[in-house]
C-alpha cells in the first residue's frame, strides 16, 4: 500500500491508501517485458477469460516472441 494525500471538495486534505500495481510480467528466457499480458492482481486476473490473460500461442505468457522462435529453431535442428 502507498499513502497518498487527497484533497476533498471541502478543502480538507486526508491521507488515503492506494494499492500498488503488480510488476510487469517478464520473459523467462531473456527478461524482456511480455506484451499482451495485463498487469492485474491475481483476484482480478482470475476473472478474465483465458484468451485475455495471455497471448494464444505456444509458450504465450511465458516466453517473448523472439525467445520462442529461437526455441523452435533449436527443437527443429536437434
Amino acid at each position: 500500500m502507498k499513502i497518498v494525500k487527497k484533497r476533498l471538495p471541502s478543502g480538507r486534505i486526508v491521507l488515503k491508501e492506494k494499492k500498488k500495481r503488480p510488476s510487469k510480467t517478464r520473459c523467462a528466457g531473456c527478461g524482456k517485458e511480455l506484451h499482451g499480458v495485463p498487469r492485474l492482481v491475481a483476484s482480478r486476473m482470475k476473472k478474465l477469460s483465458k484468451s485475455k490473460k495471455r497471448p494464444y500461442r505456444p509458450y504465450g505468457g511465458y516466453l517473448c516472441s523472439s525467445c520462442m522462435r529461437e526455441l523452435f529453431k533449436r527443437k527443429v535442428r536437434a
